[in-house]
């Protein structure tokens, strides 16, 4: 009895002899197939009990067909690798490798989220007060609503810068046709005055609705520079932000004083220049 590859010529039927000397006949052809009836190894004796043998032997199938994937794996890692065992490192080849290595590439690449917007760092923040917002208005993170209020402050402000001026310079200079206008906020209701503030109410929505639209990819403010003075730094929109605030207080003031005394801005701090 062999228990090995066939060894004599191959009979019709492909197995060889099935008794003499050089006999194809193995103890599987008896019992379950690879149940020699020694045991394995030896000293542990057979496995008598059926149950336990079909167990047995279904897990040594199961670890044997692992095996071979194994081995197989074994050897076509070394082909690629120079390594049986391998080297994770080495084994570029993997389609699994390469697209842990593409995400890894790409959250290299891509960029850190930017810090959340905040108020305290925008342009305008100045001594003595600094940082000054006691009602809450901006609020960290809202780029959107510090963006609508920052507009108004500079729209109230260069109206202001405006206004302050004129409420003192037309103490002093009235166009044609406006002699009779009295100065101060009186030419408001007062024609031909009252004809001129509506003119230049209306001409001024005009050119905020349709010309000085604001570029939502460009600073707050910022329509441009038409007389090339290279002007807009950080450095004078500083200064405008601060001229602008100090205007609003001032035009304010003025118009109260006016209200309250009936005299014009000059007239109020005690001038008394002939009108040109």
């Amino acid at each position: 009895e062999t228990t090995g590859f066939f060894q004599a010529k191959s009979t019709t039927d492909g197995r060889g002899p099935r008794e003499g000397q050089f006999s194809m006949m193995d103890s599987t052809e008896t019992g379950e197939p690879g149940n020699y009836g020694v045991g394995f190894p030896n000293f542990l004796g057979k496995v008598e009990d059926p149950e336990a043998r079909k167990t047995k032997l279904a897990a040594e199938l199961a670890n044997g067909r692992l095996a071979m994937m194994a081995i197989i794996g074994m050897f076509f890692q070394d082909g690629l690798t120079g390594s049986a065992w391998g080297d994770w490192s080495l084994y570029t080849a993997s389609p699994l490798r390469a697209a842990a290595k593409d995400a890894a590439v790409a959250e290299e690449k891509a960029p850190p989220p930017p810090p959340p917007f905040d108020p305290k760092l925008e342009v305008g923040v100045l001594p003595p007060m600094d940082y000054f917002d006691p009602a809450g208005f901006c609020k960290m993170g809202d780029k959107e609503g510090f963006r609508n209020l920052r507009s108004a402050e500079l729209k109230h402000g260069r109206v202001a810068m405006m206004a302050a001026a004129g409420a003192a310079i037309q103490h002093y200079v009235q166009f044609p046709g406006f002699e009779d206008v009295p100065a101060g906020i009186g030419a408001v209701t007062t024609a031909p005055g009252t004809y001129g503030f509506a003119a230049l109410f209306l001409l001024s929505g005009a050119l905020e609705l349709a010309v000085w639209t604001q570029d939502p990819n460009k600073e707050v403010g910022d329509f441009g520079d038409p007389l090339g003075l290279g002007m807009y730094d950080i450095d004078m929109r500083n200064k405008e932000l601060n001229n602008g605030r100090f205007a609003m207080f001032s035009a304010i003031g003025i118009i109260a004083a006016e209200l309250l005394t009936g005299k014009d801005g000059i007239d109020q701090i005690g001038l008394d220049t002939p009108t040109i």
